[in-house]
């Protein structure tokens, strides 16, 4: 059947279908809002900029970079002609960081007579003969002061230089003032960072020529 007409001789055309009424119980969908469009990337998920260097780890200390062993040592050397009697170090650093070369540097600066070694197994080492004695001391194996006291060095600490591997938290309480050593080396090489933090005393003076 043709539909009705509009007008004379015109057909009206396709009638639009009704649209059907929501089920009982059911609503018209809300709307959905419109694409806000890409989320700007997150600043913390960003690589870091390589033009940035990464912060001090003591910041106002004097941070050295020792690229070799022979660096290290030589670094010790240098250190060896601000220290005077009574003077404490403490060398702070994983294994293999370079604390015994470093100490070795100290020994070959100061003069002393002796090849510097780790003195894991005897504790403390004591080095004559040069402008100081140096006393070398391994306190890995030491669990208190207490321990570290009947090493009896604080004999030794009043006209001797005084170098502490491992003694971080153990021998600070053996000298006023003292010179700490954080060393780091470089996962993959054999480049180090030497980080000197003096506490109390002369130190910061003493140190601004080293840096």
């Amino acid at each position: 059947m043709i539909g009705p007409r509009h007008g004379p001789g015109k057909p009206a055309g396709p009638i639009a279908p009704r649209p059907r009424d929501p089920a009982p119980g059911t609503s018209d969908p809300a709307p959905r809002p419109p694409d806000p469009g890409p989320r700007p990337p997150d600043p913390a998920s960003r690589p870091p900029d390589p033009g940035l260097r990464p912060p001090d780890p003591a910041p106002g200390h004097p941070t050295l970079r020792l690229p070799t062993a022979e660096d290290t040592r030589a670094l010790g050397e240098r250190l060896a002609g601000v220290l005077r009697a009574g003077d404490l170090v403490v060398l702070n650093g994983p294994l293999g960081a370079g604390k015994t070369a470093l100490t070795q540097g100290i020994g070959a600066g100061l003069g002393v007579s002796g090849r510097v070694v780790s003195p894991t197994f005897v504790i403390a080492r004591a080095h004559s003969g040069g402008r100081l004695p140096l006393v070398h001391v391994d306190a890995y194996r030491l669990g208190s002061l207490a321990e570290v006291d009947d090493l009896d060095l604080d004999v030794e600490v009043a006209d001797s230089v005084t170098v502490v591997e491992w003694g971080a938290g153990l021998v600070e309480r053996l000298a006023p003032a003292w010179l700490e050593v954080r060393i780091e080396r470089a996962d993959d090489g054999e480049e180090r960072a030497a980080t000197l933090i003096g506490h109390g005393g002369d130190w910061p003076r003493r140190l601004a020529g080293l840096a």
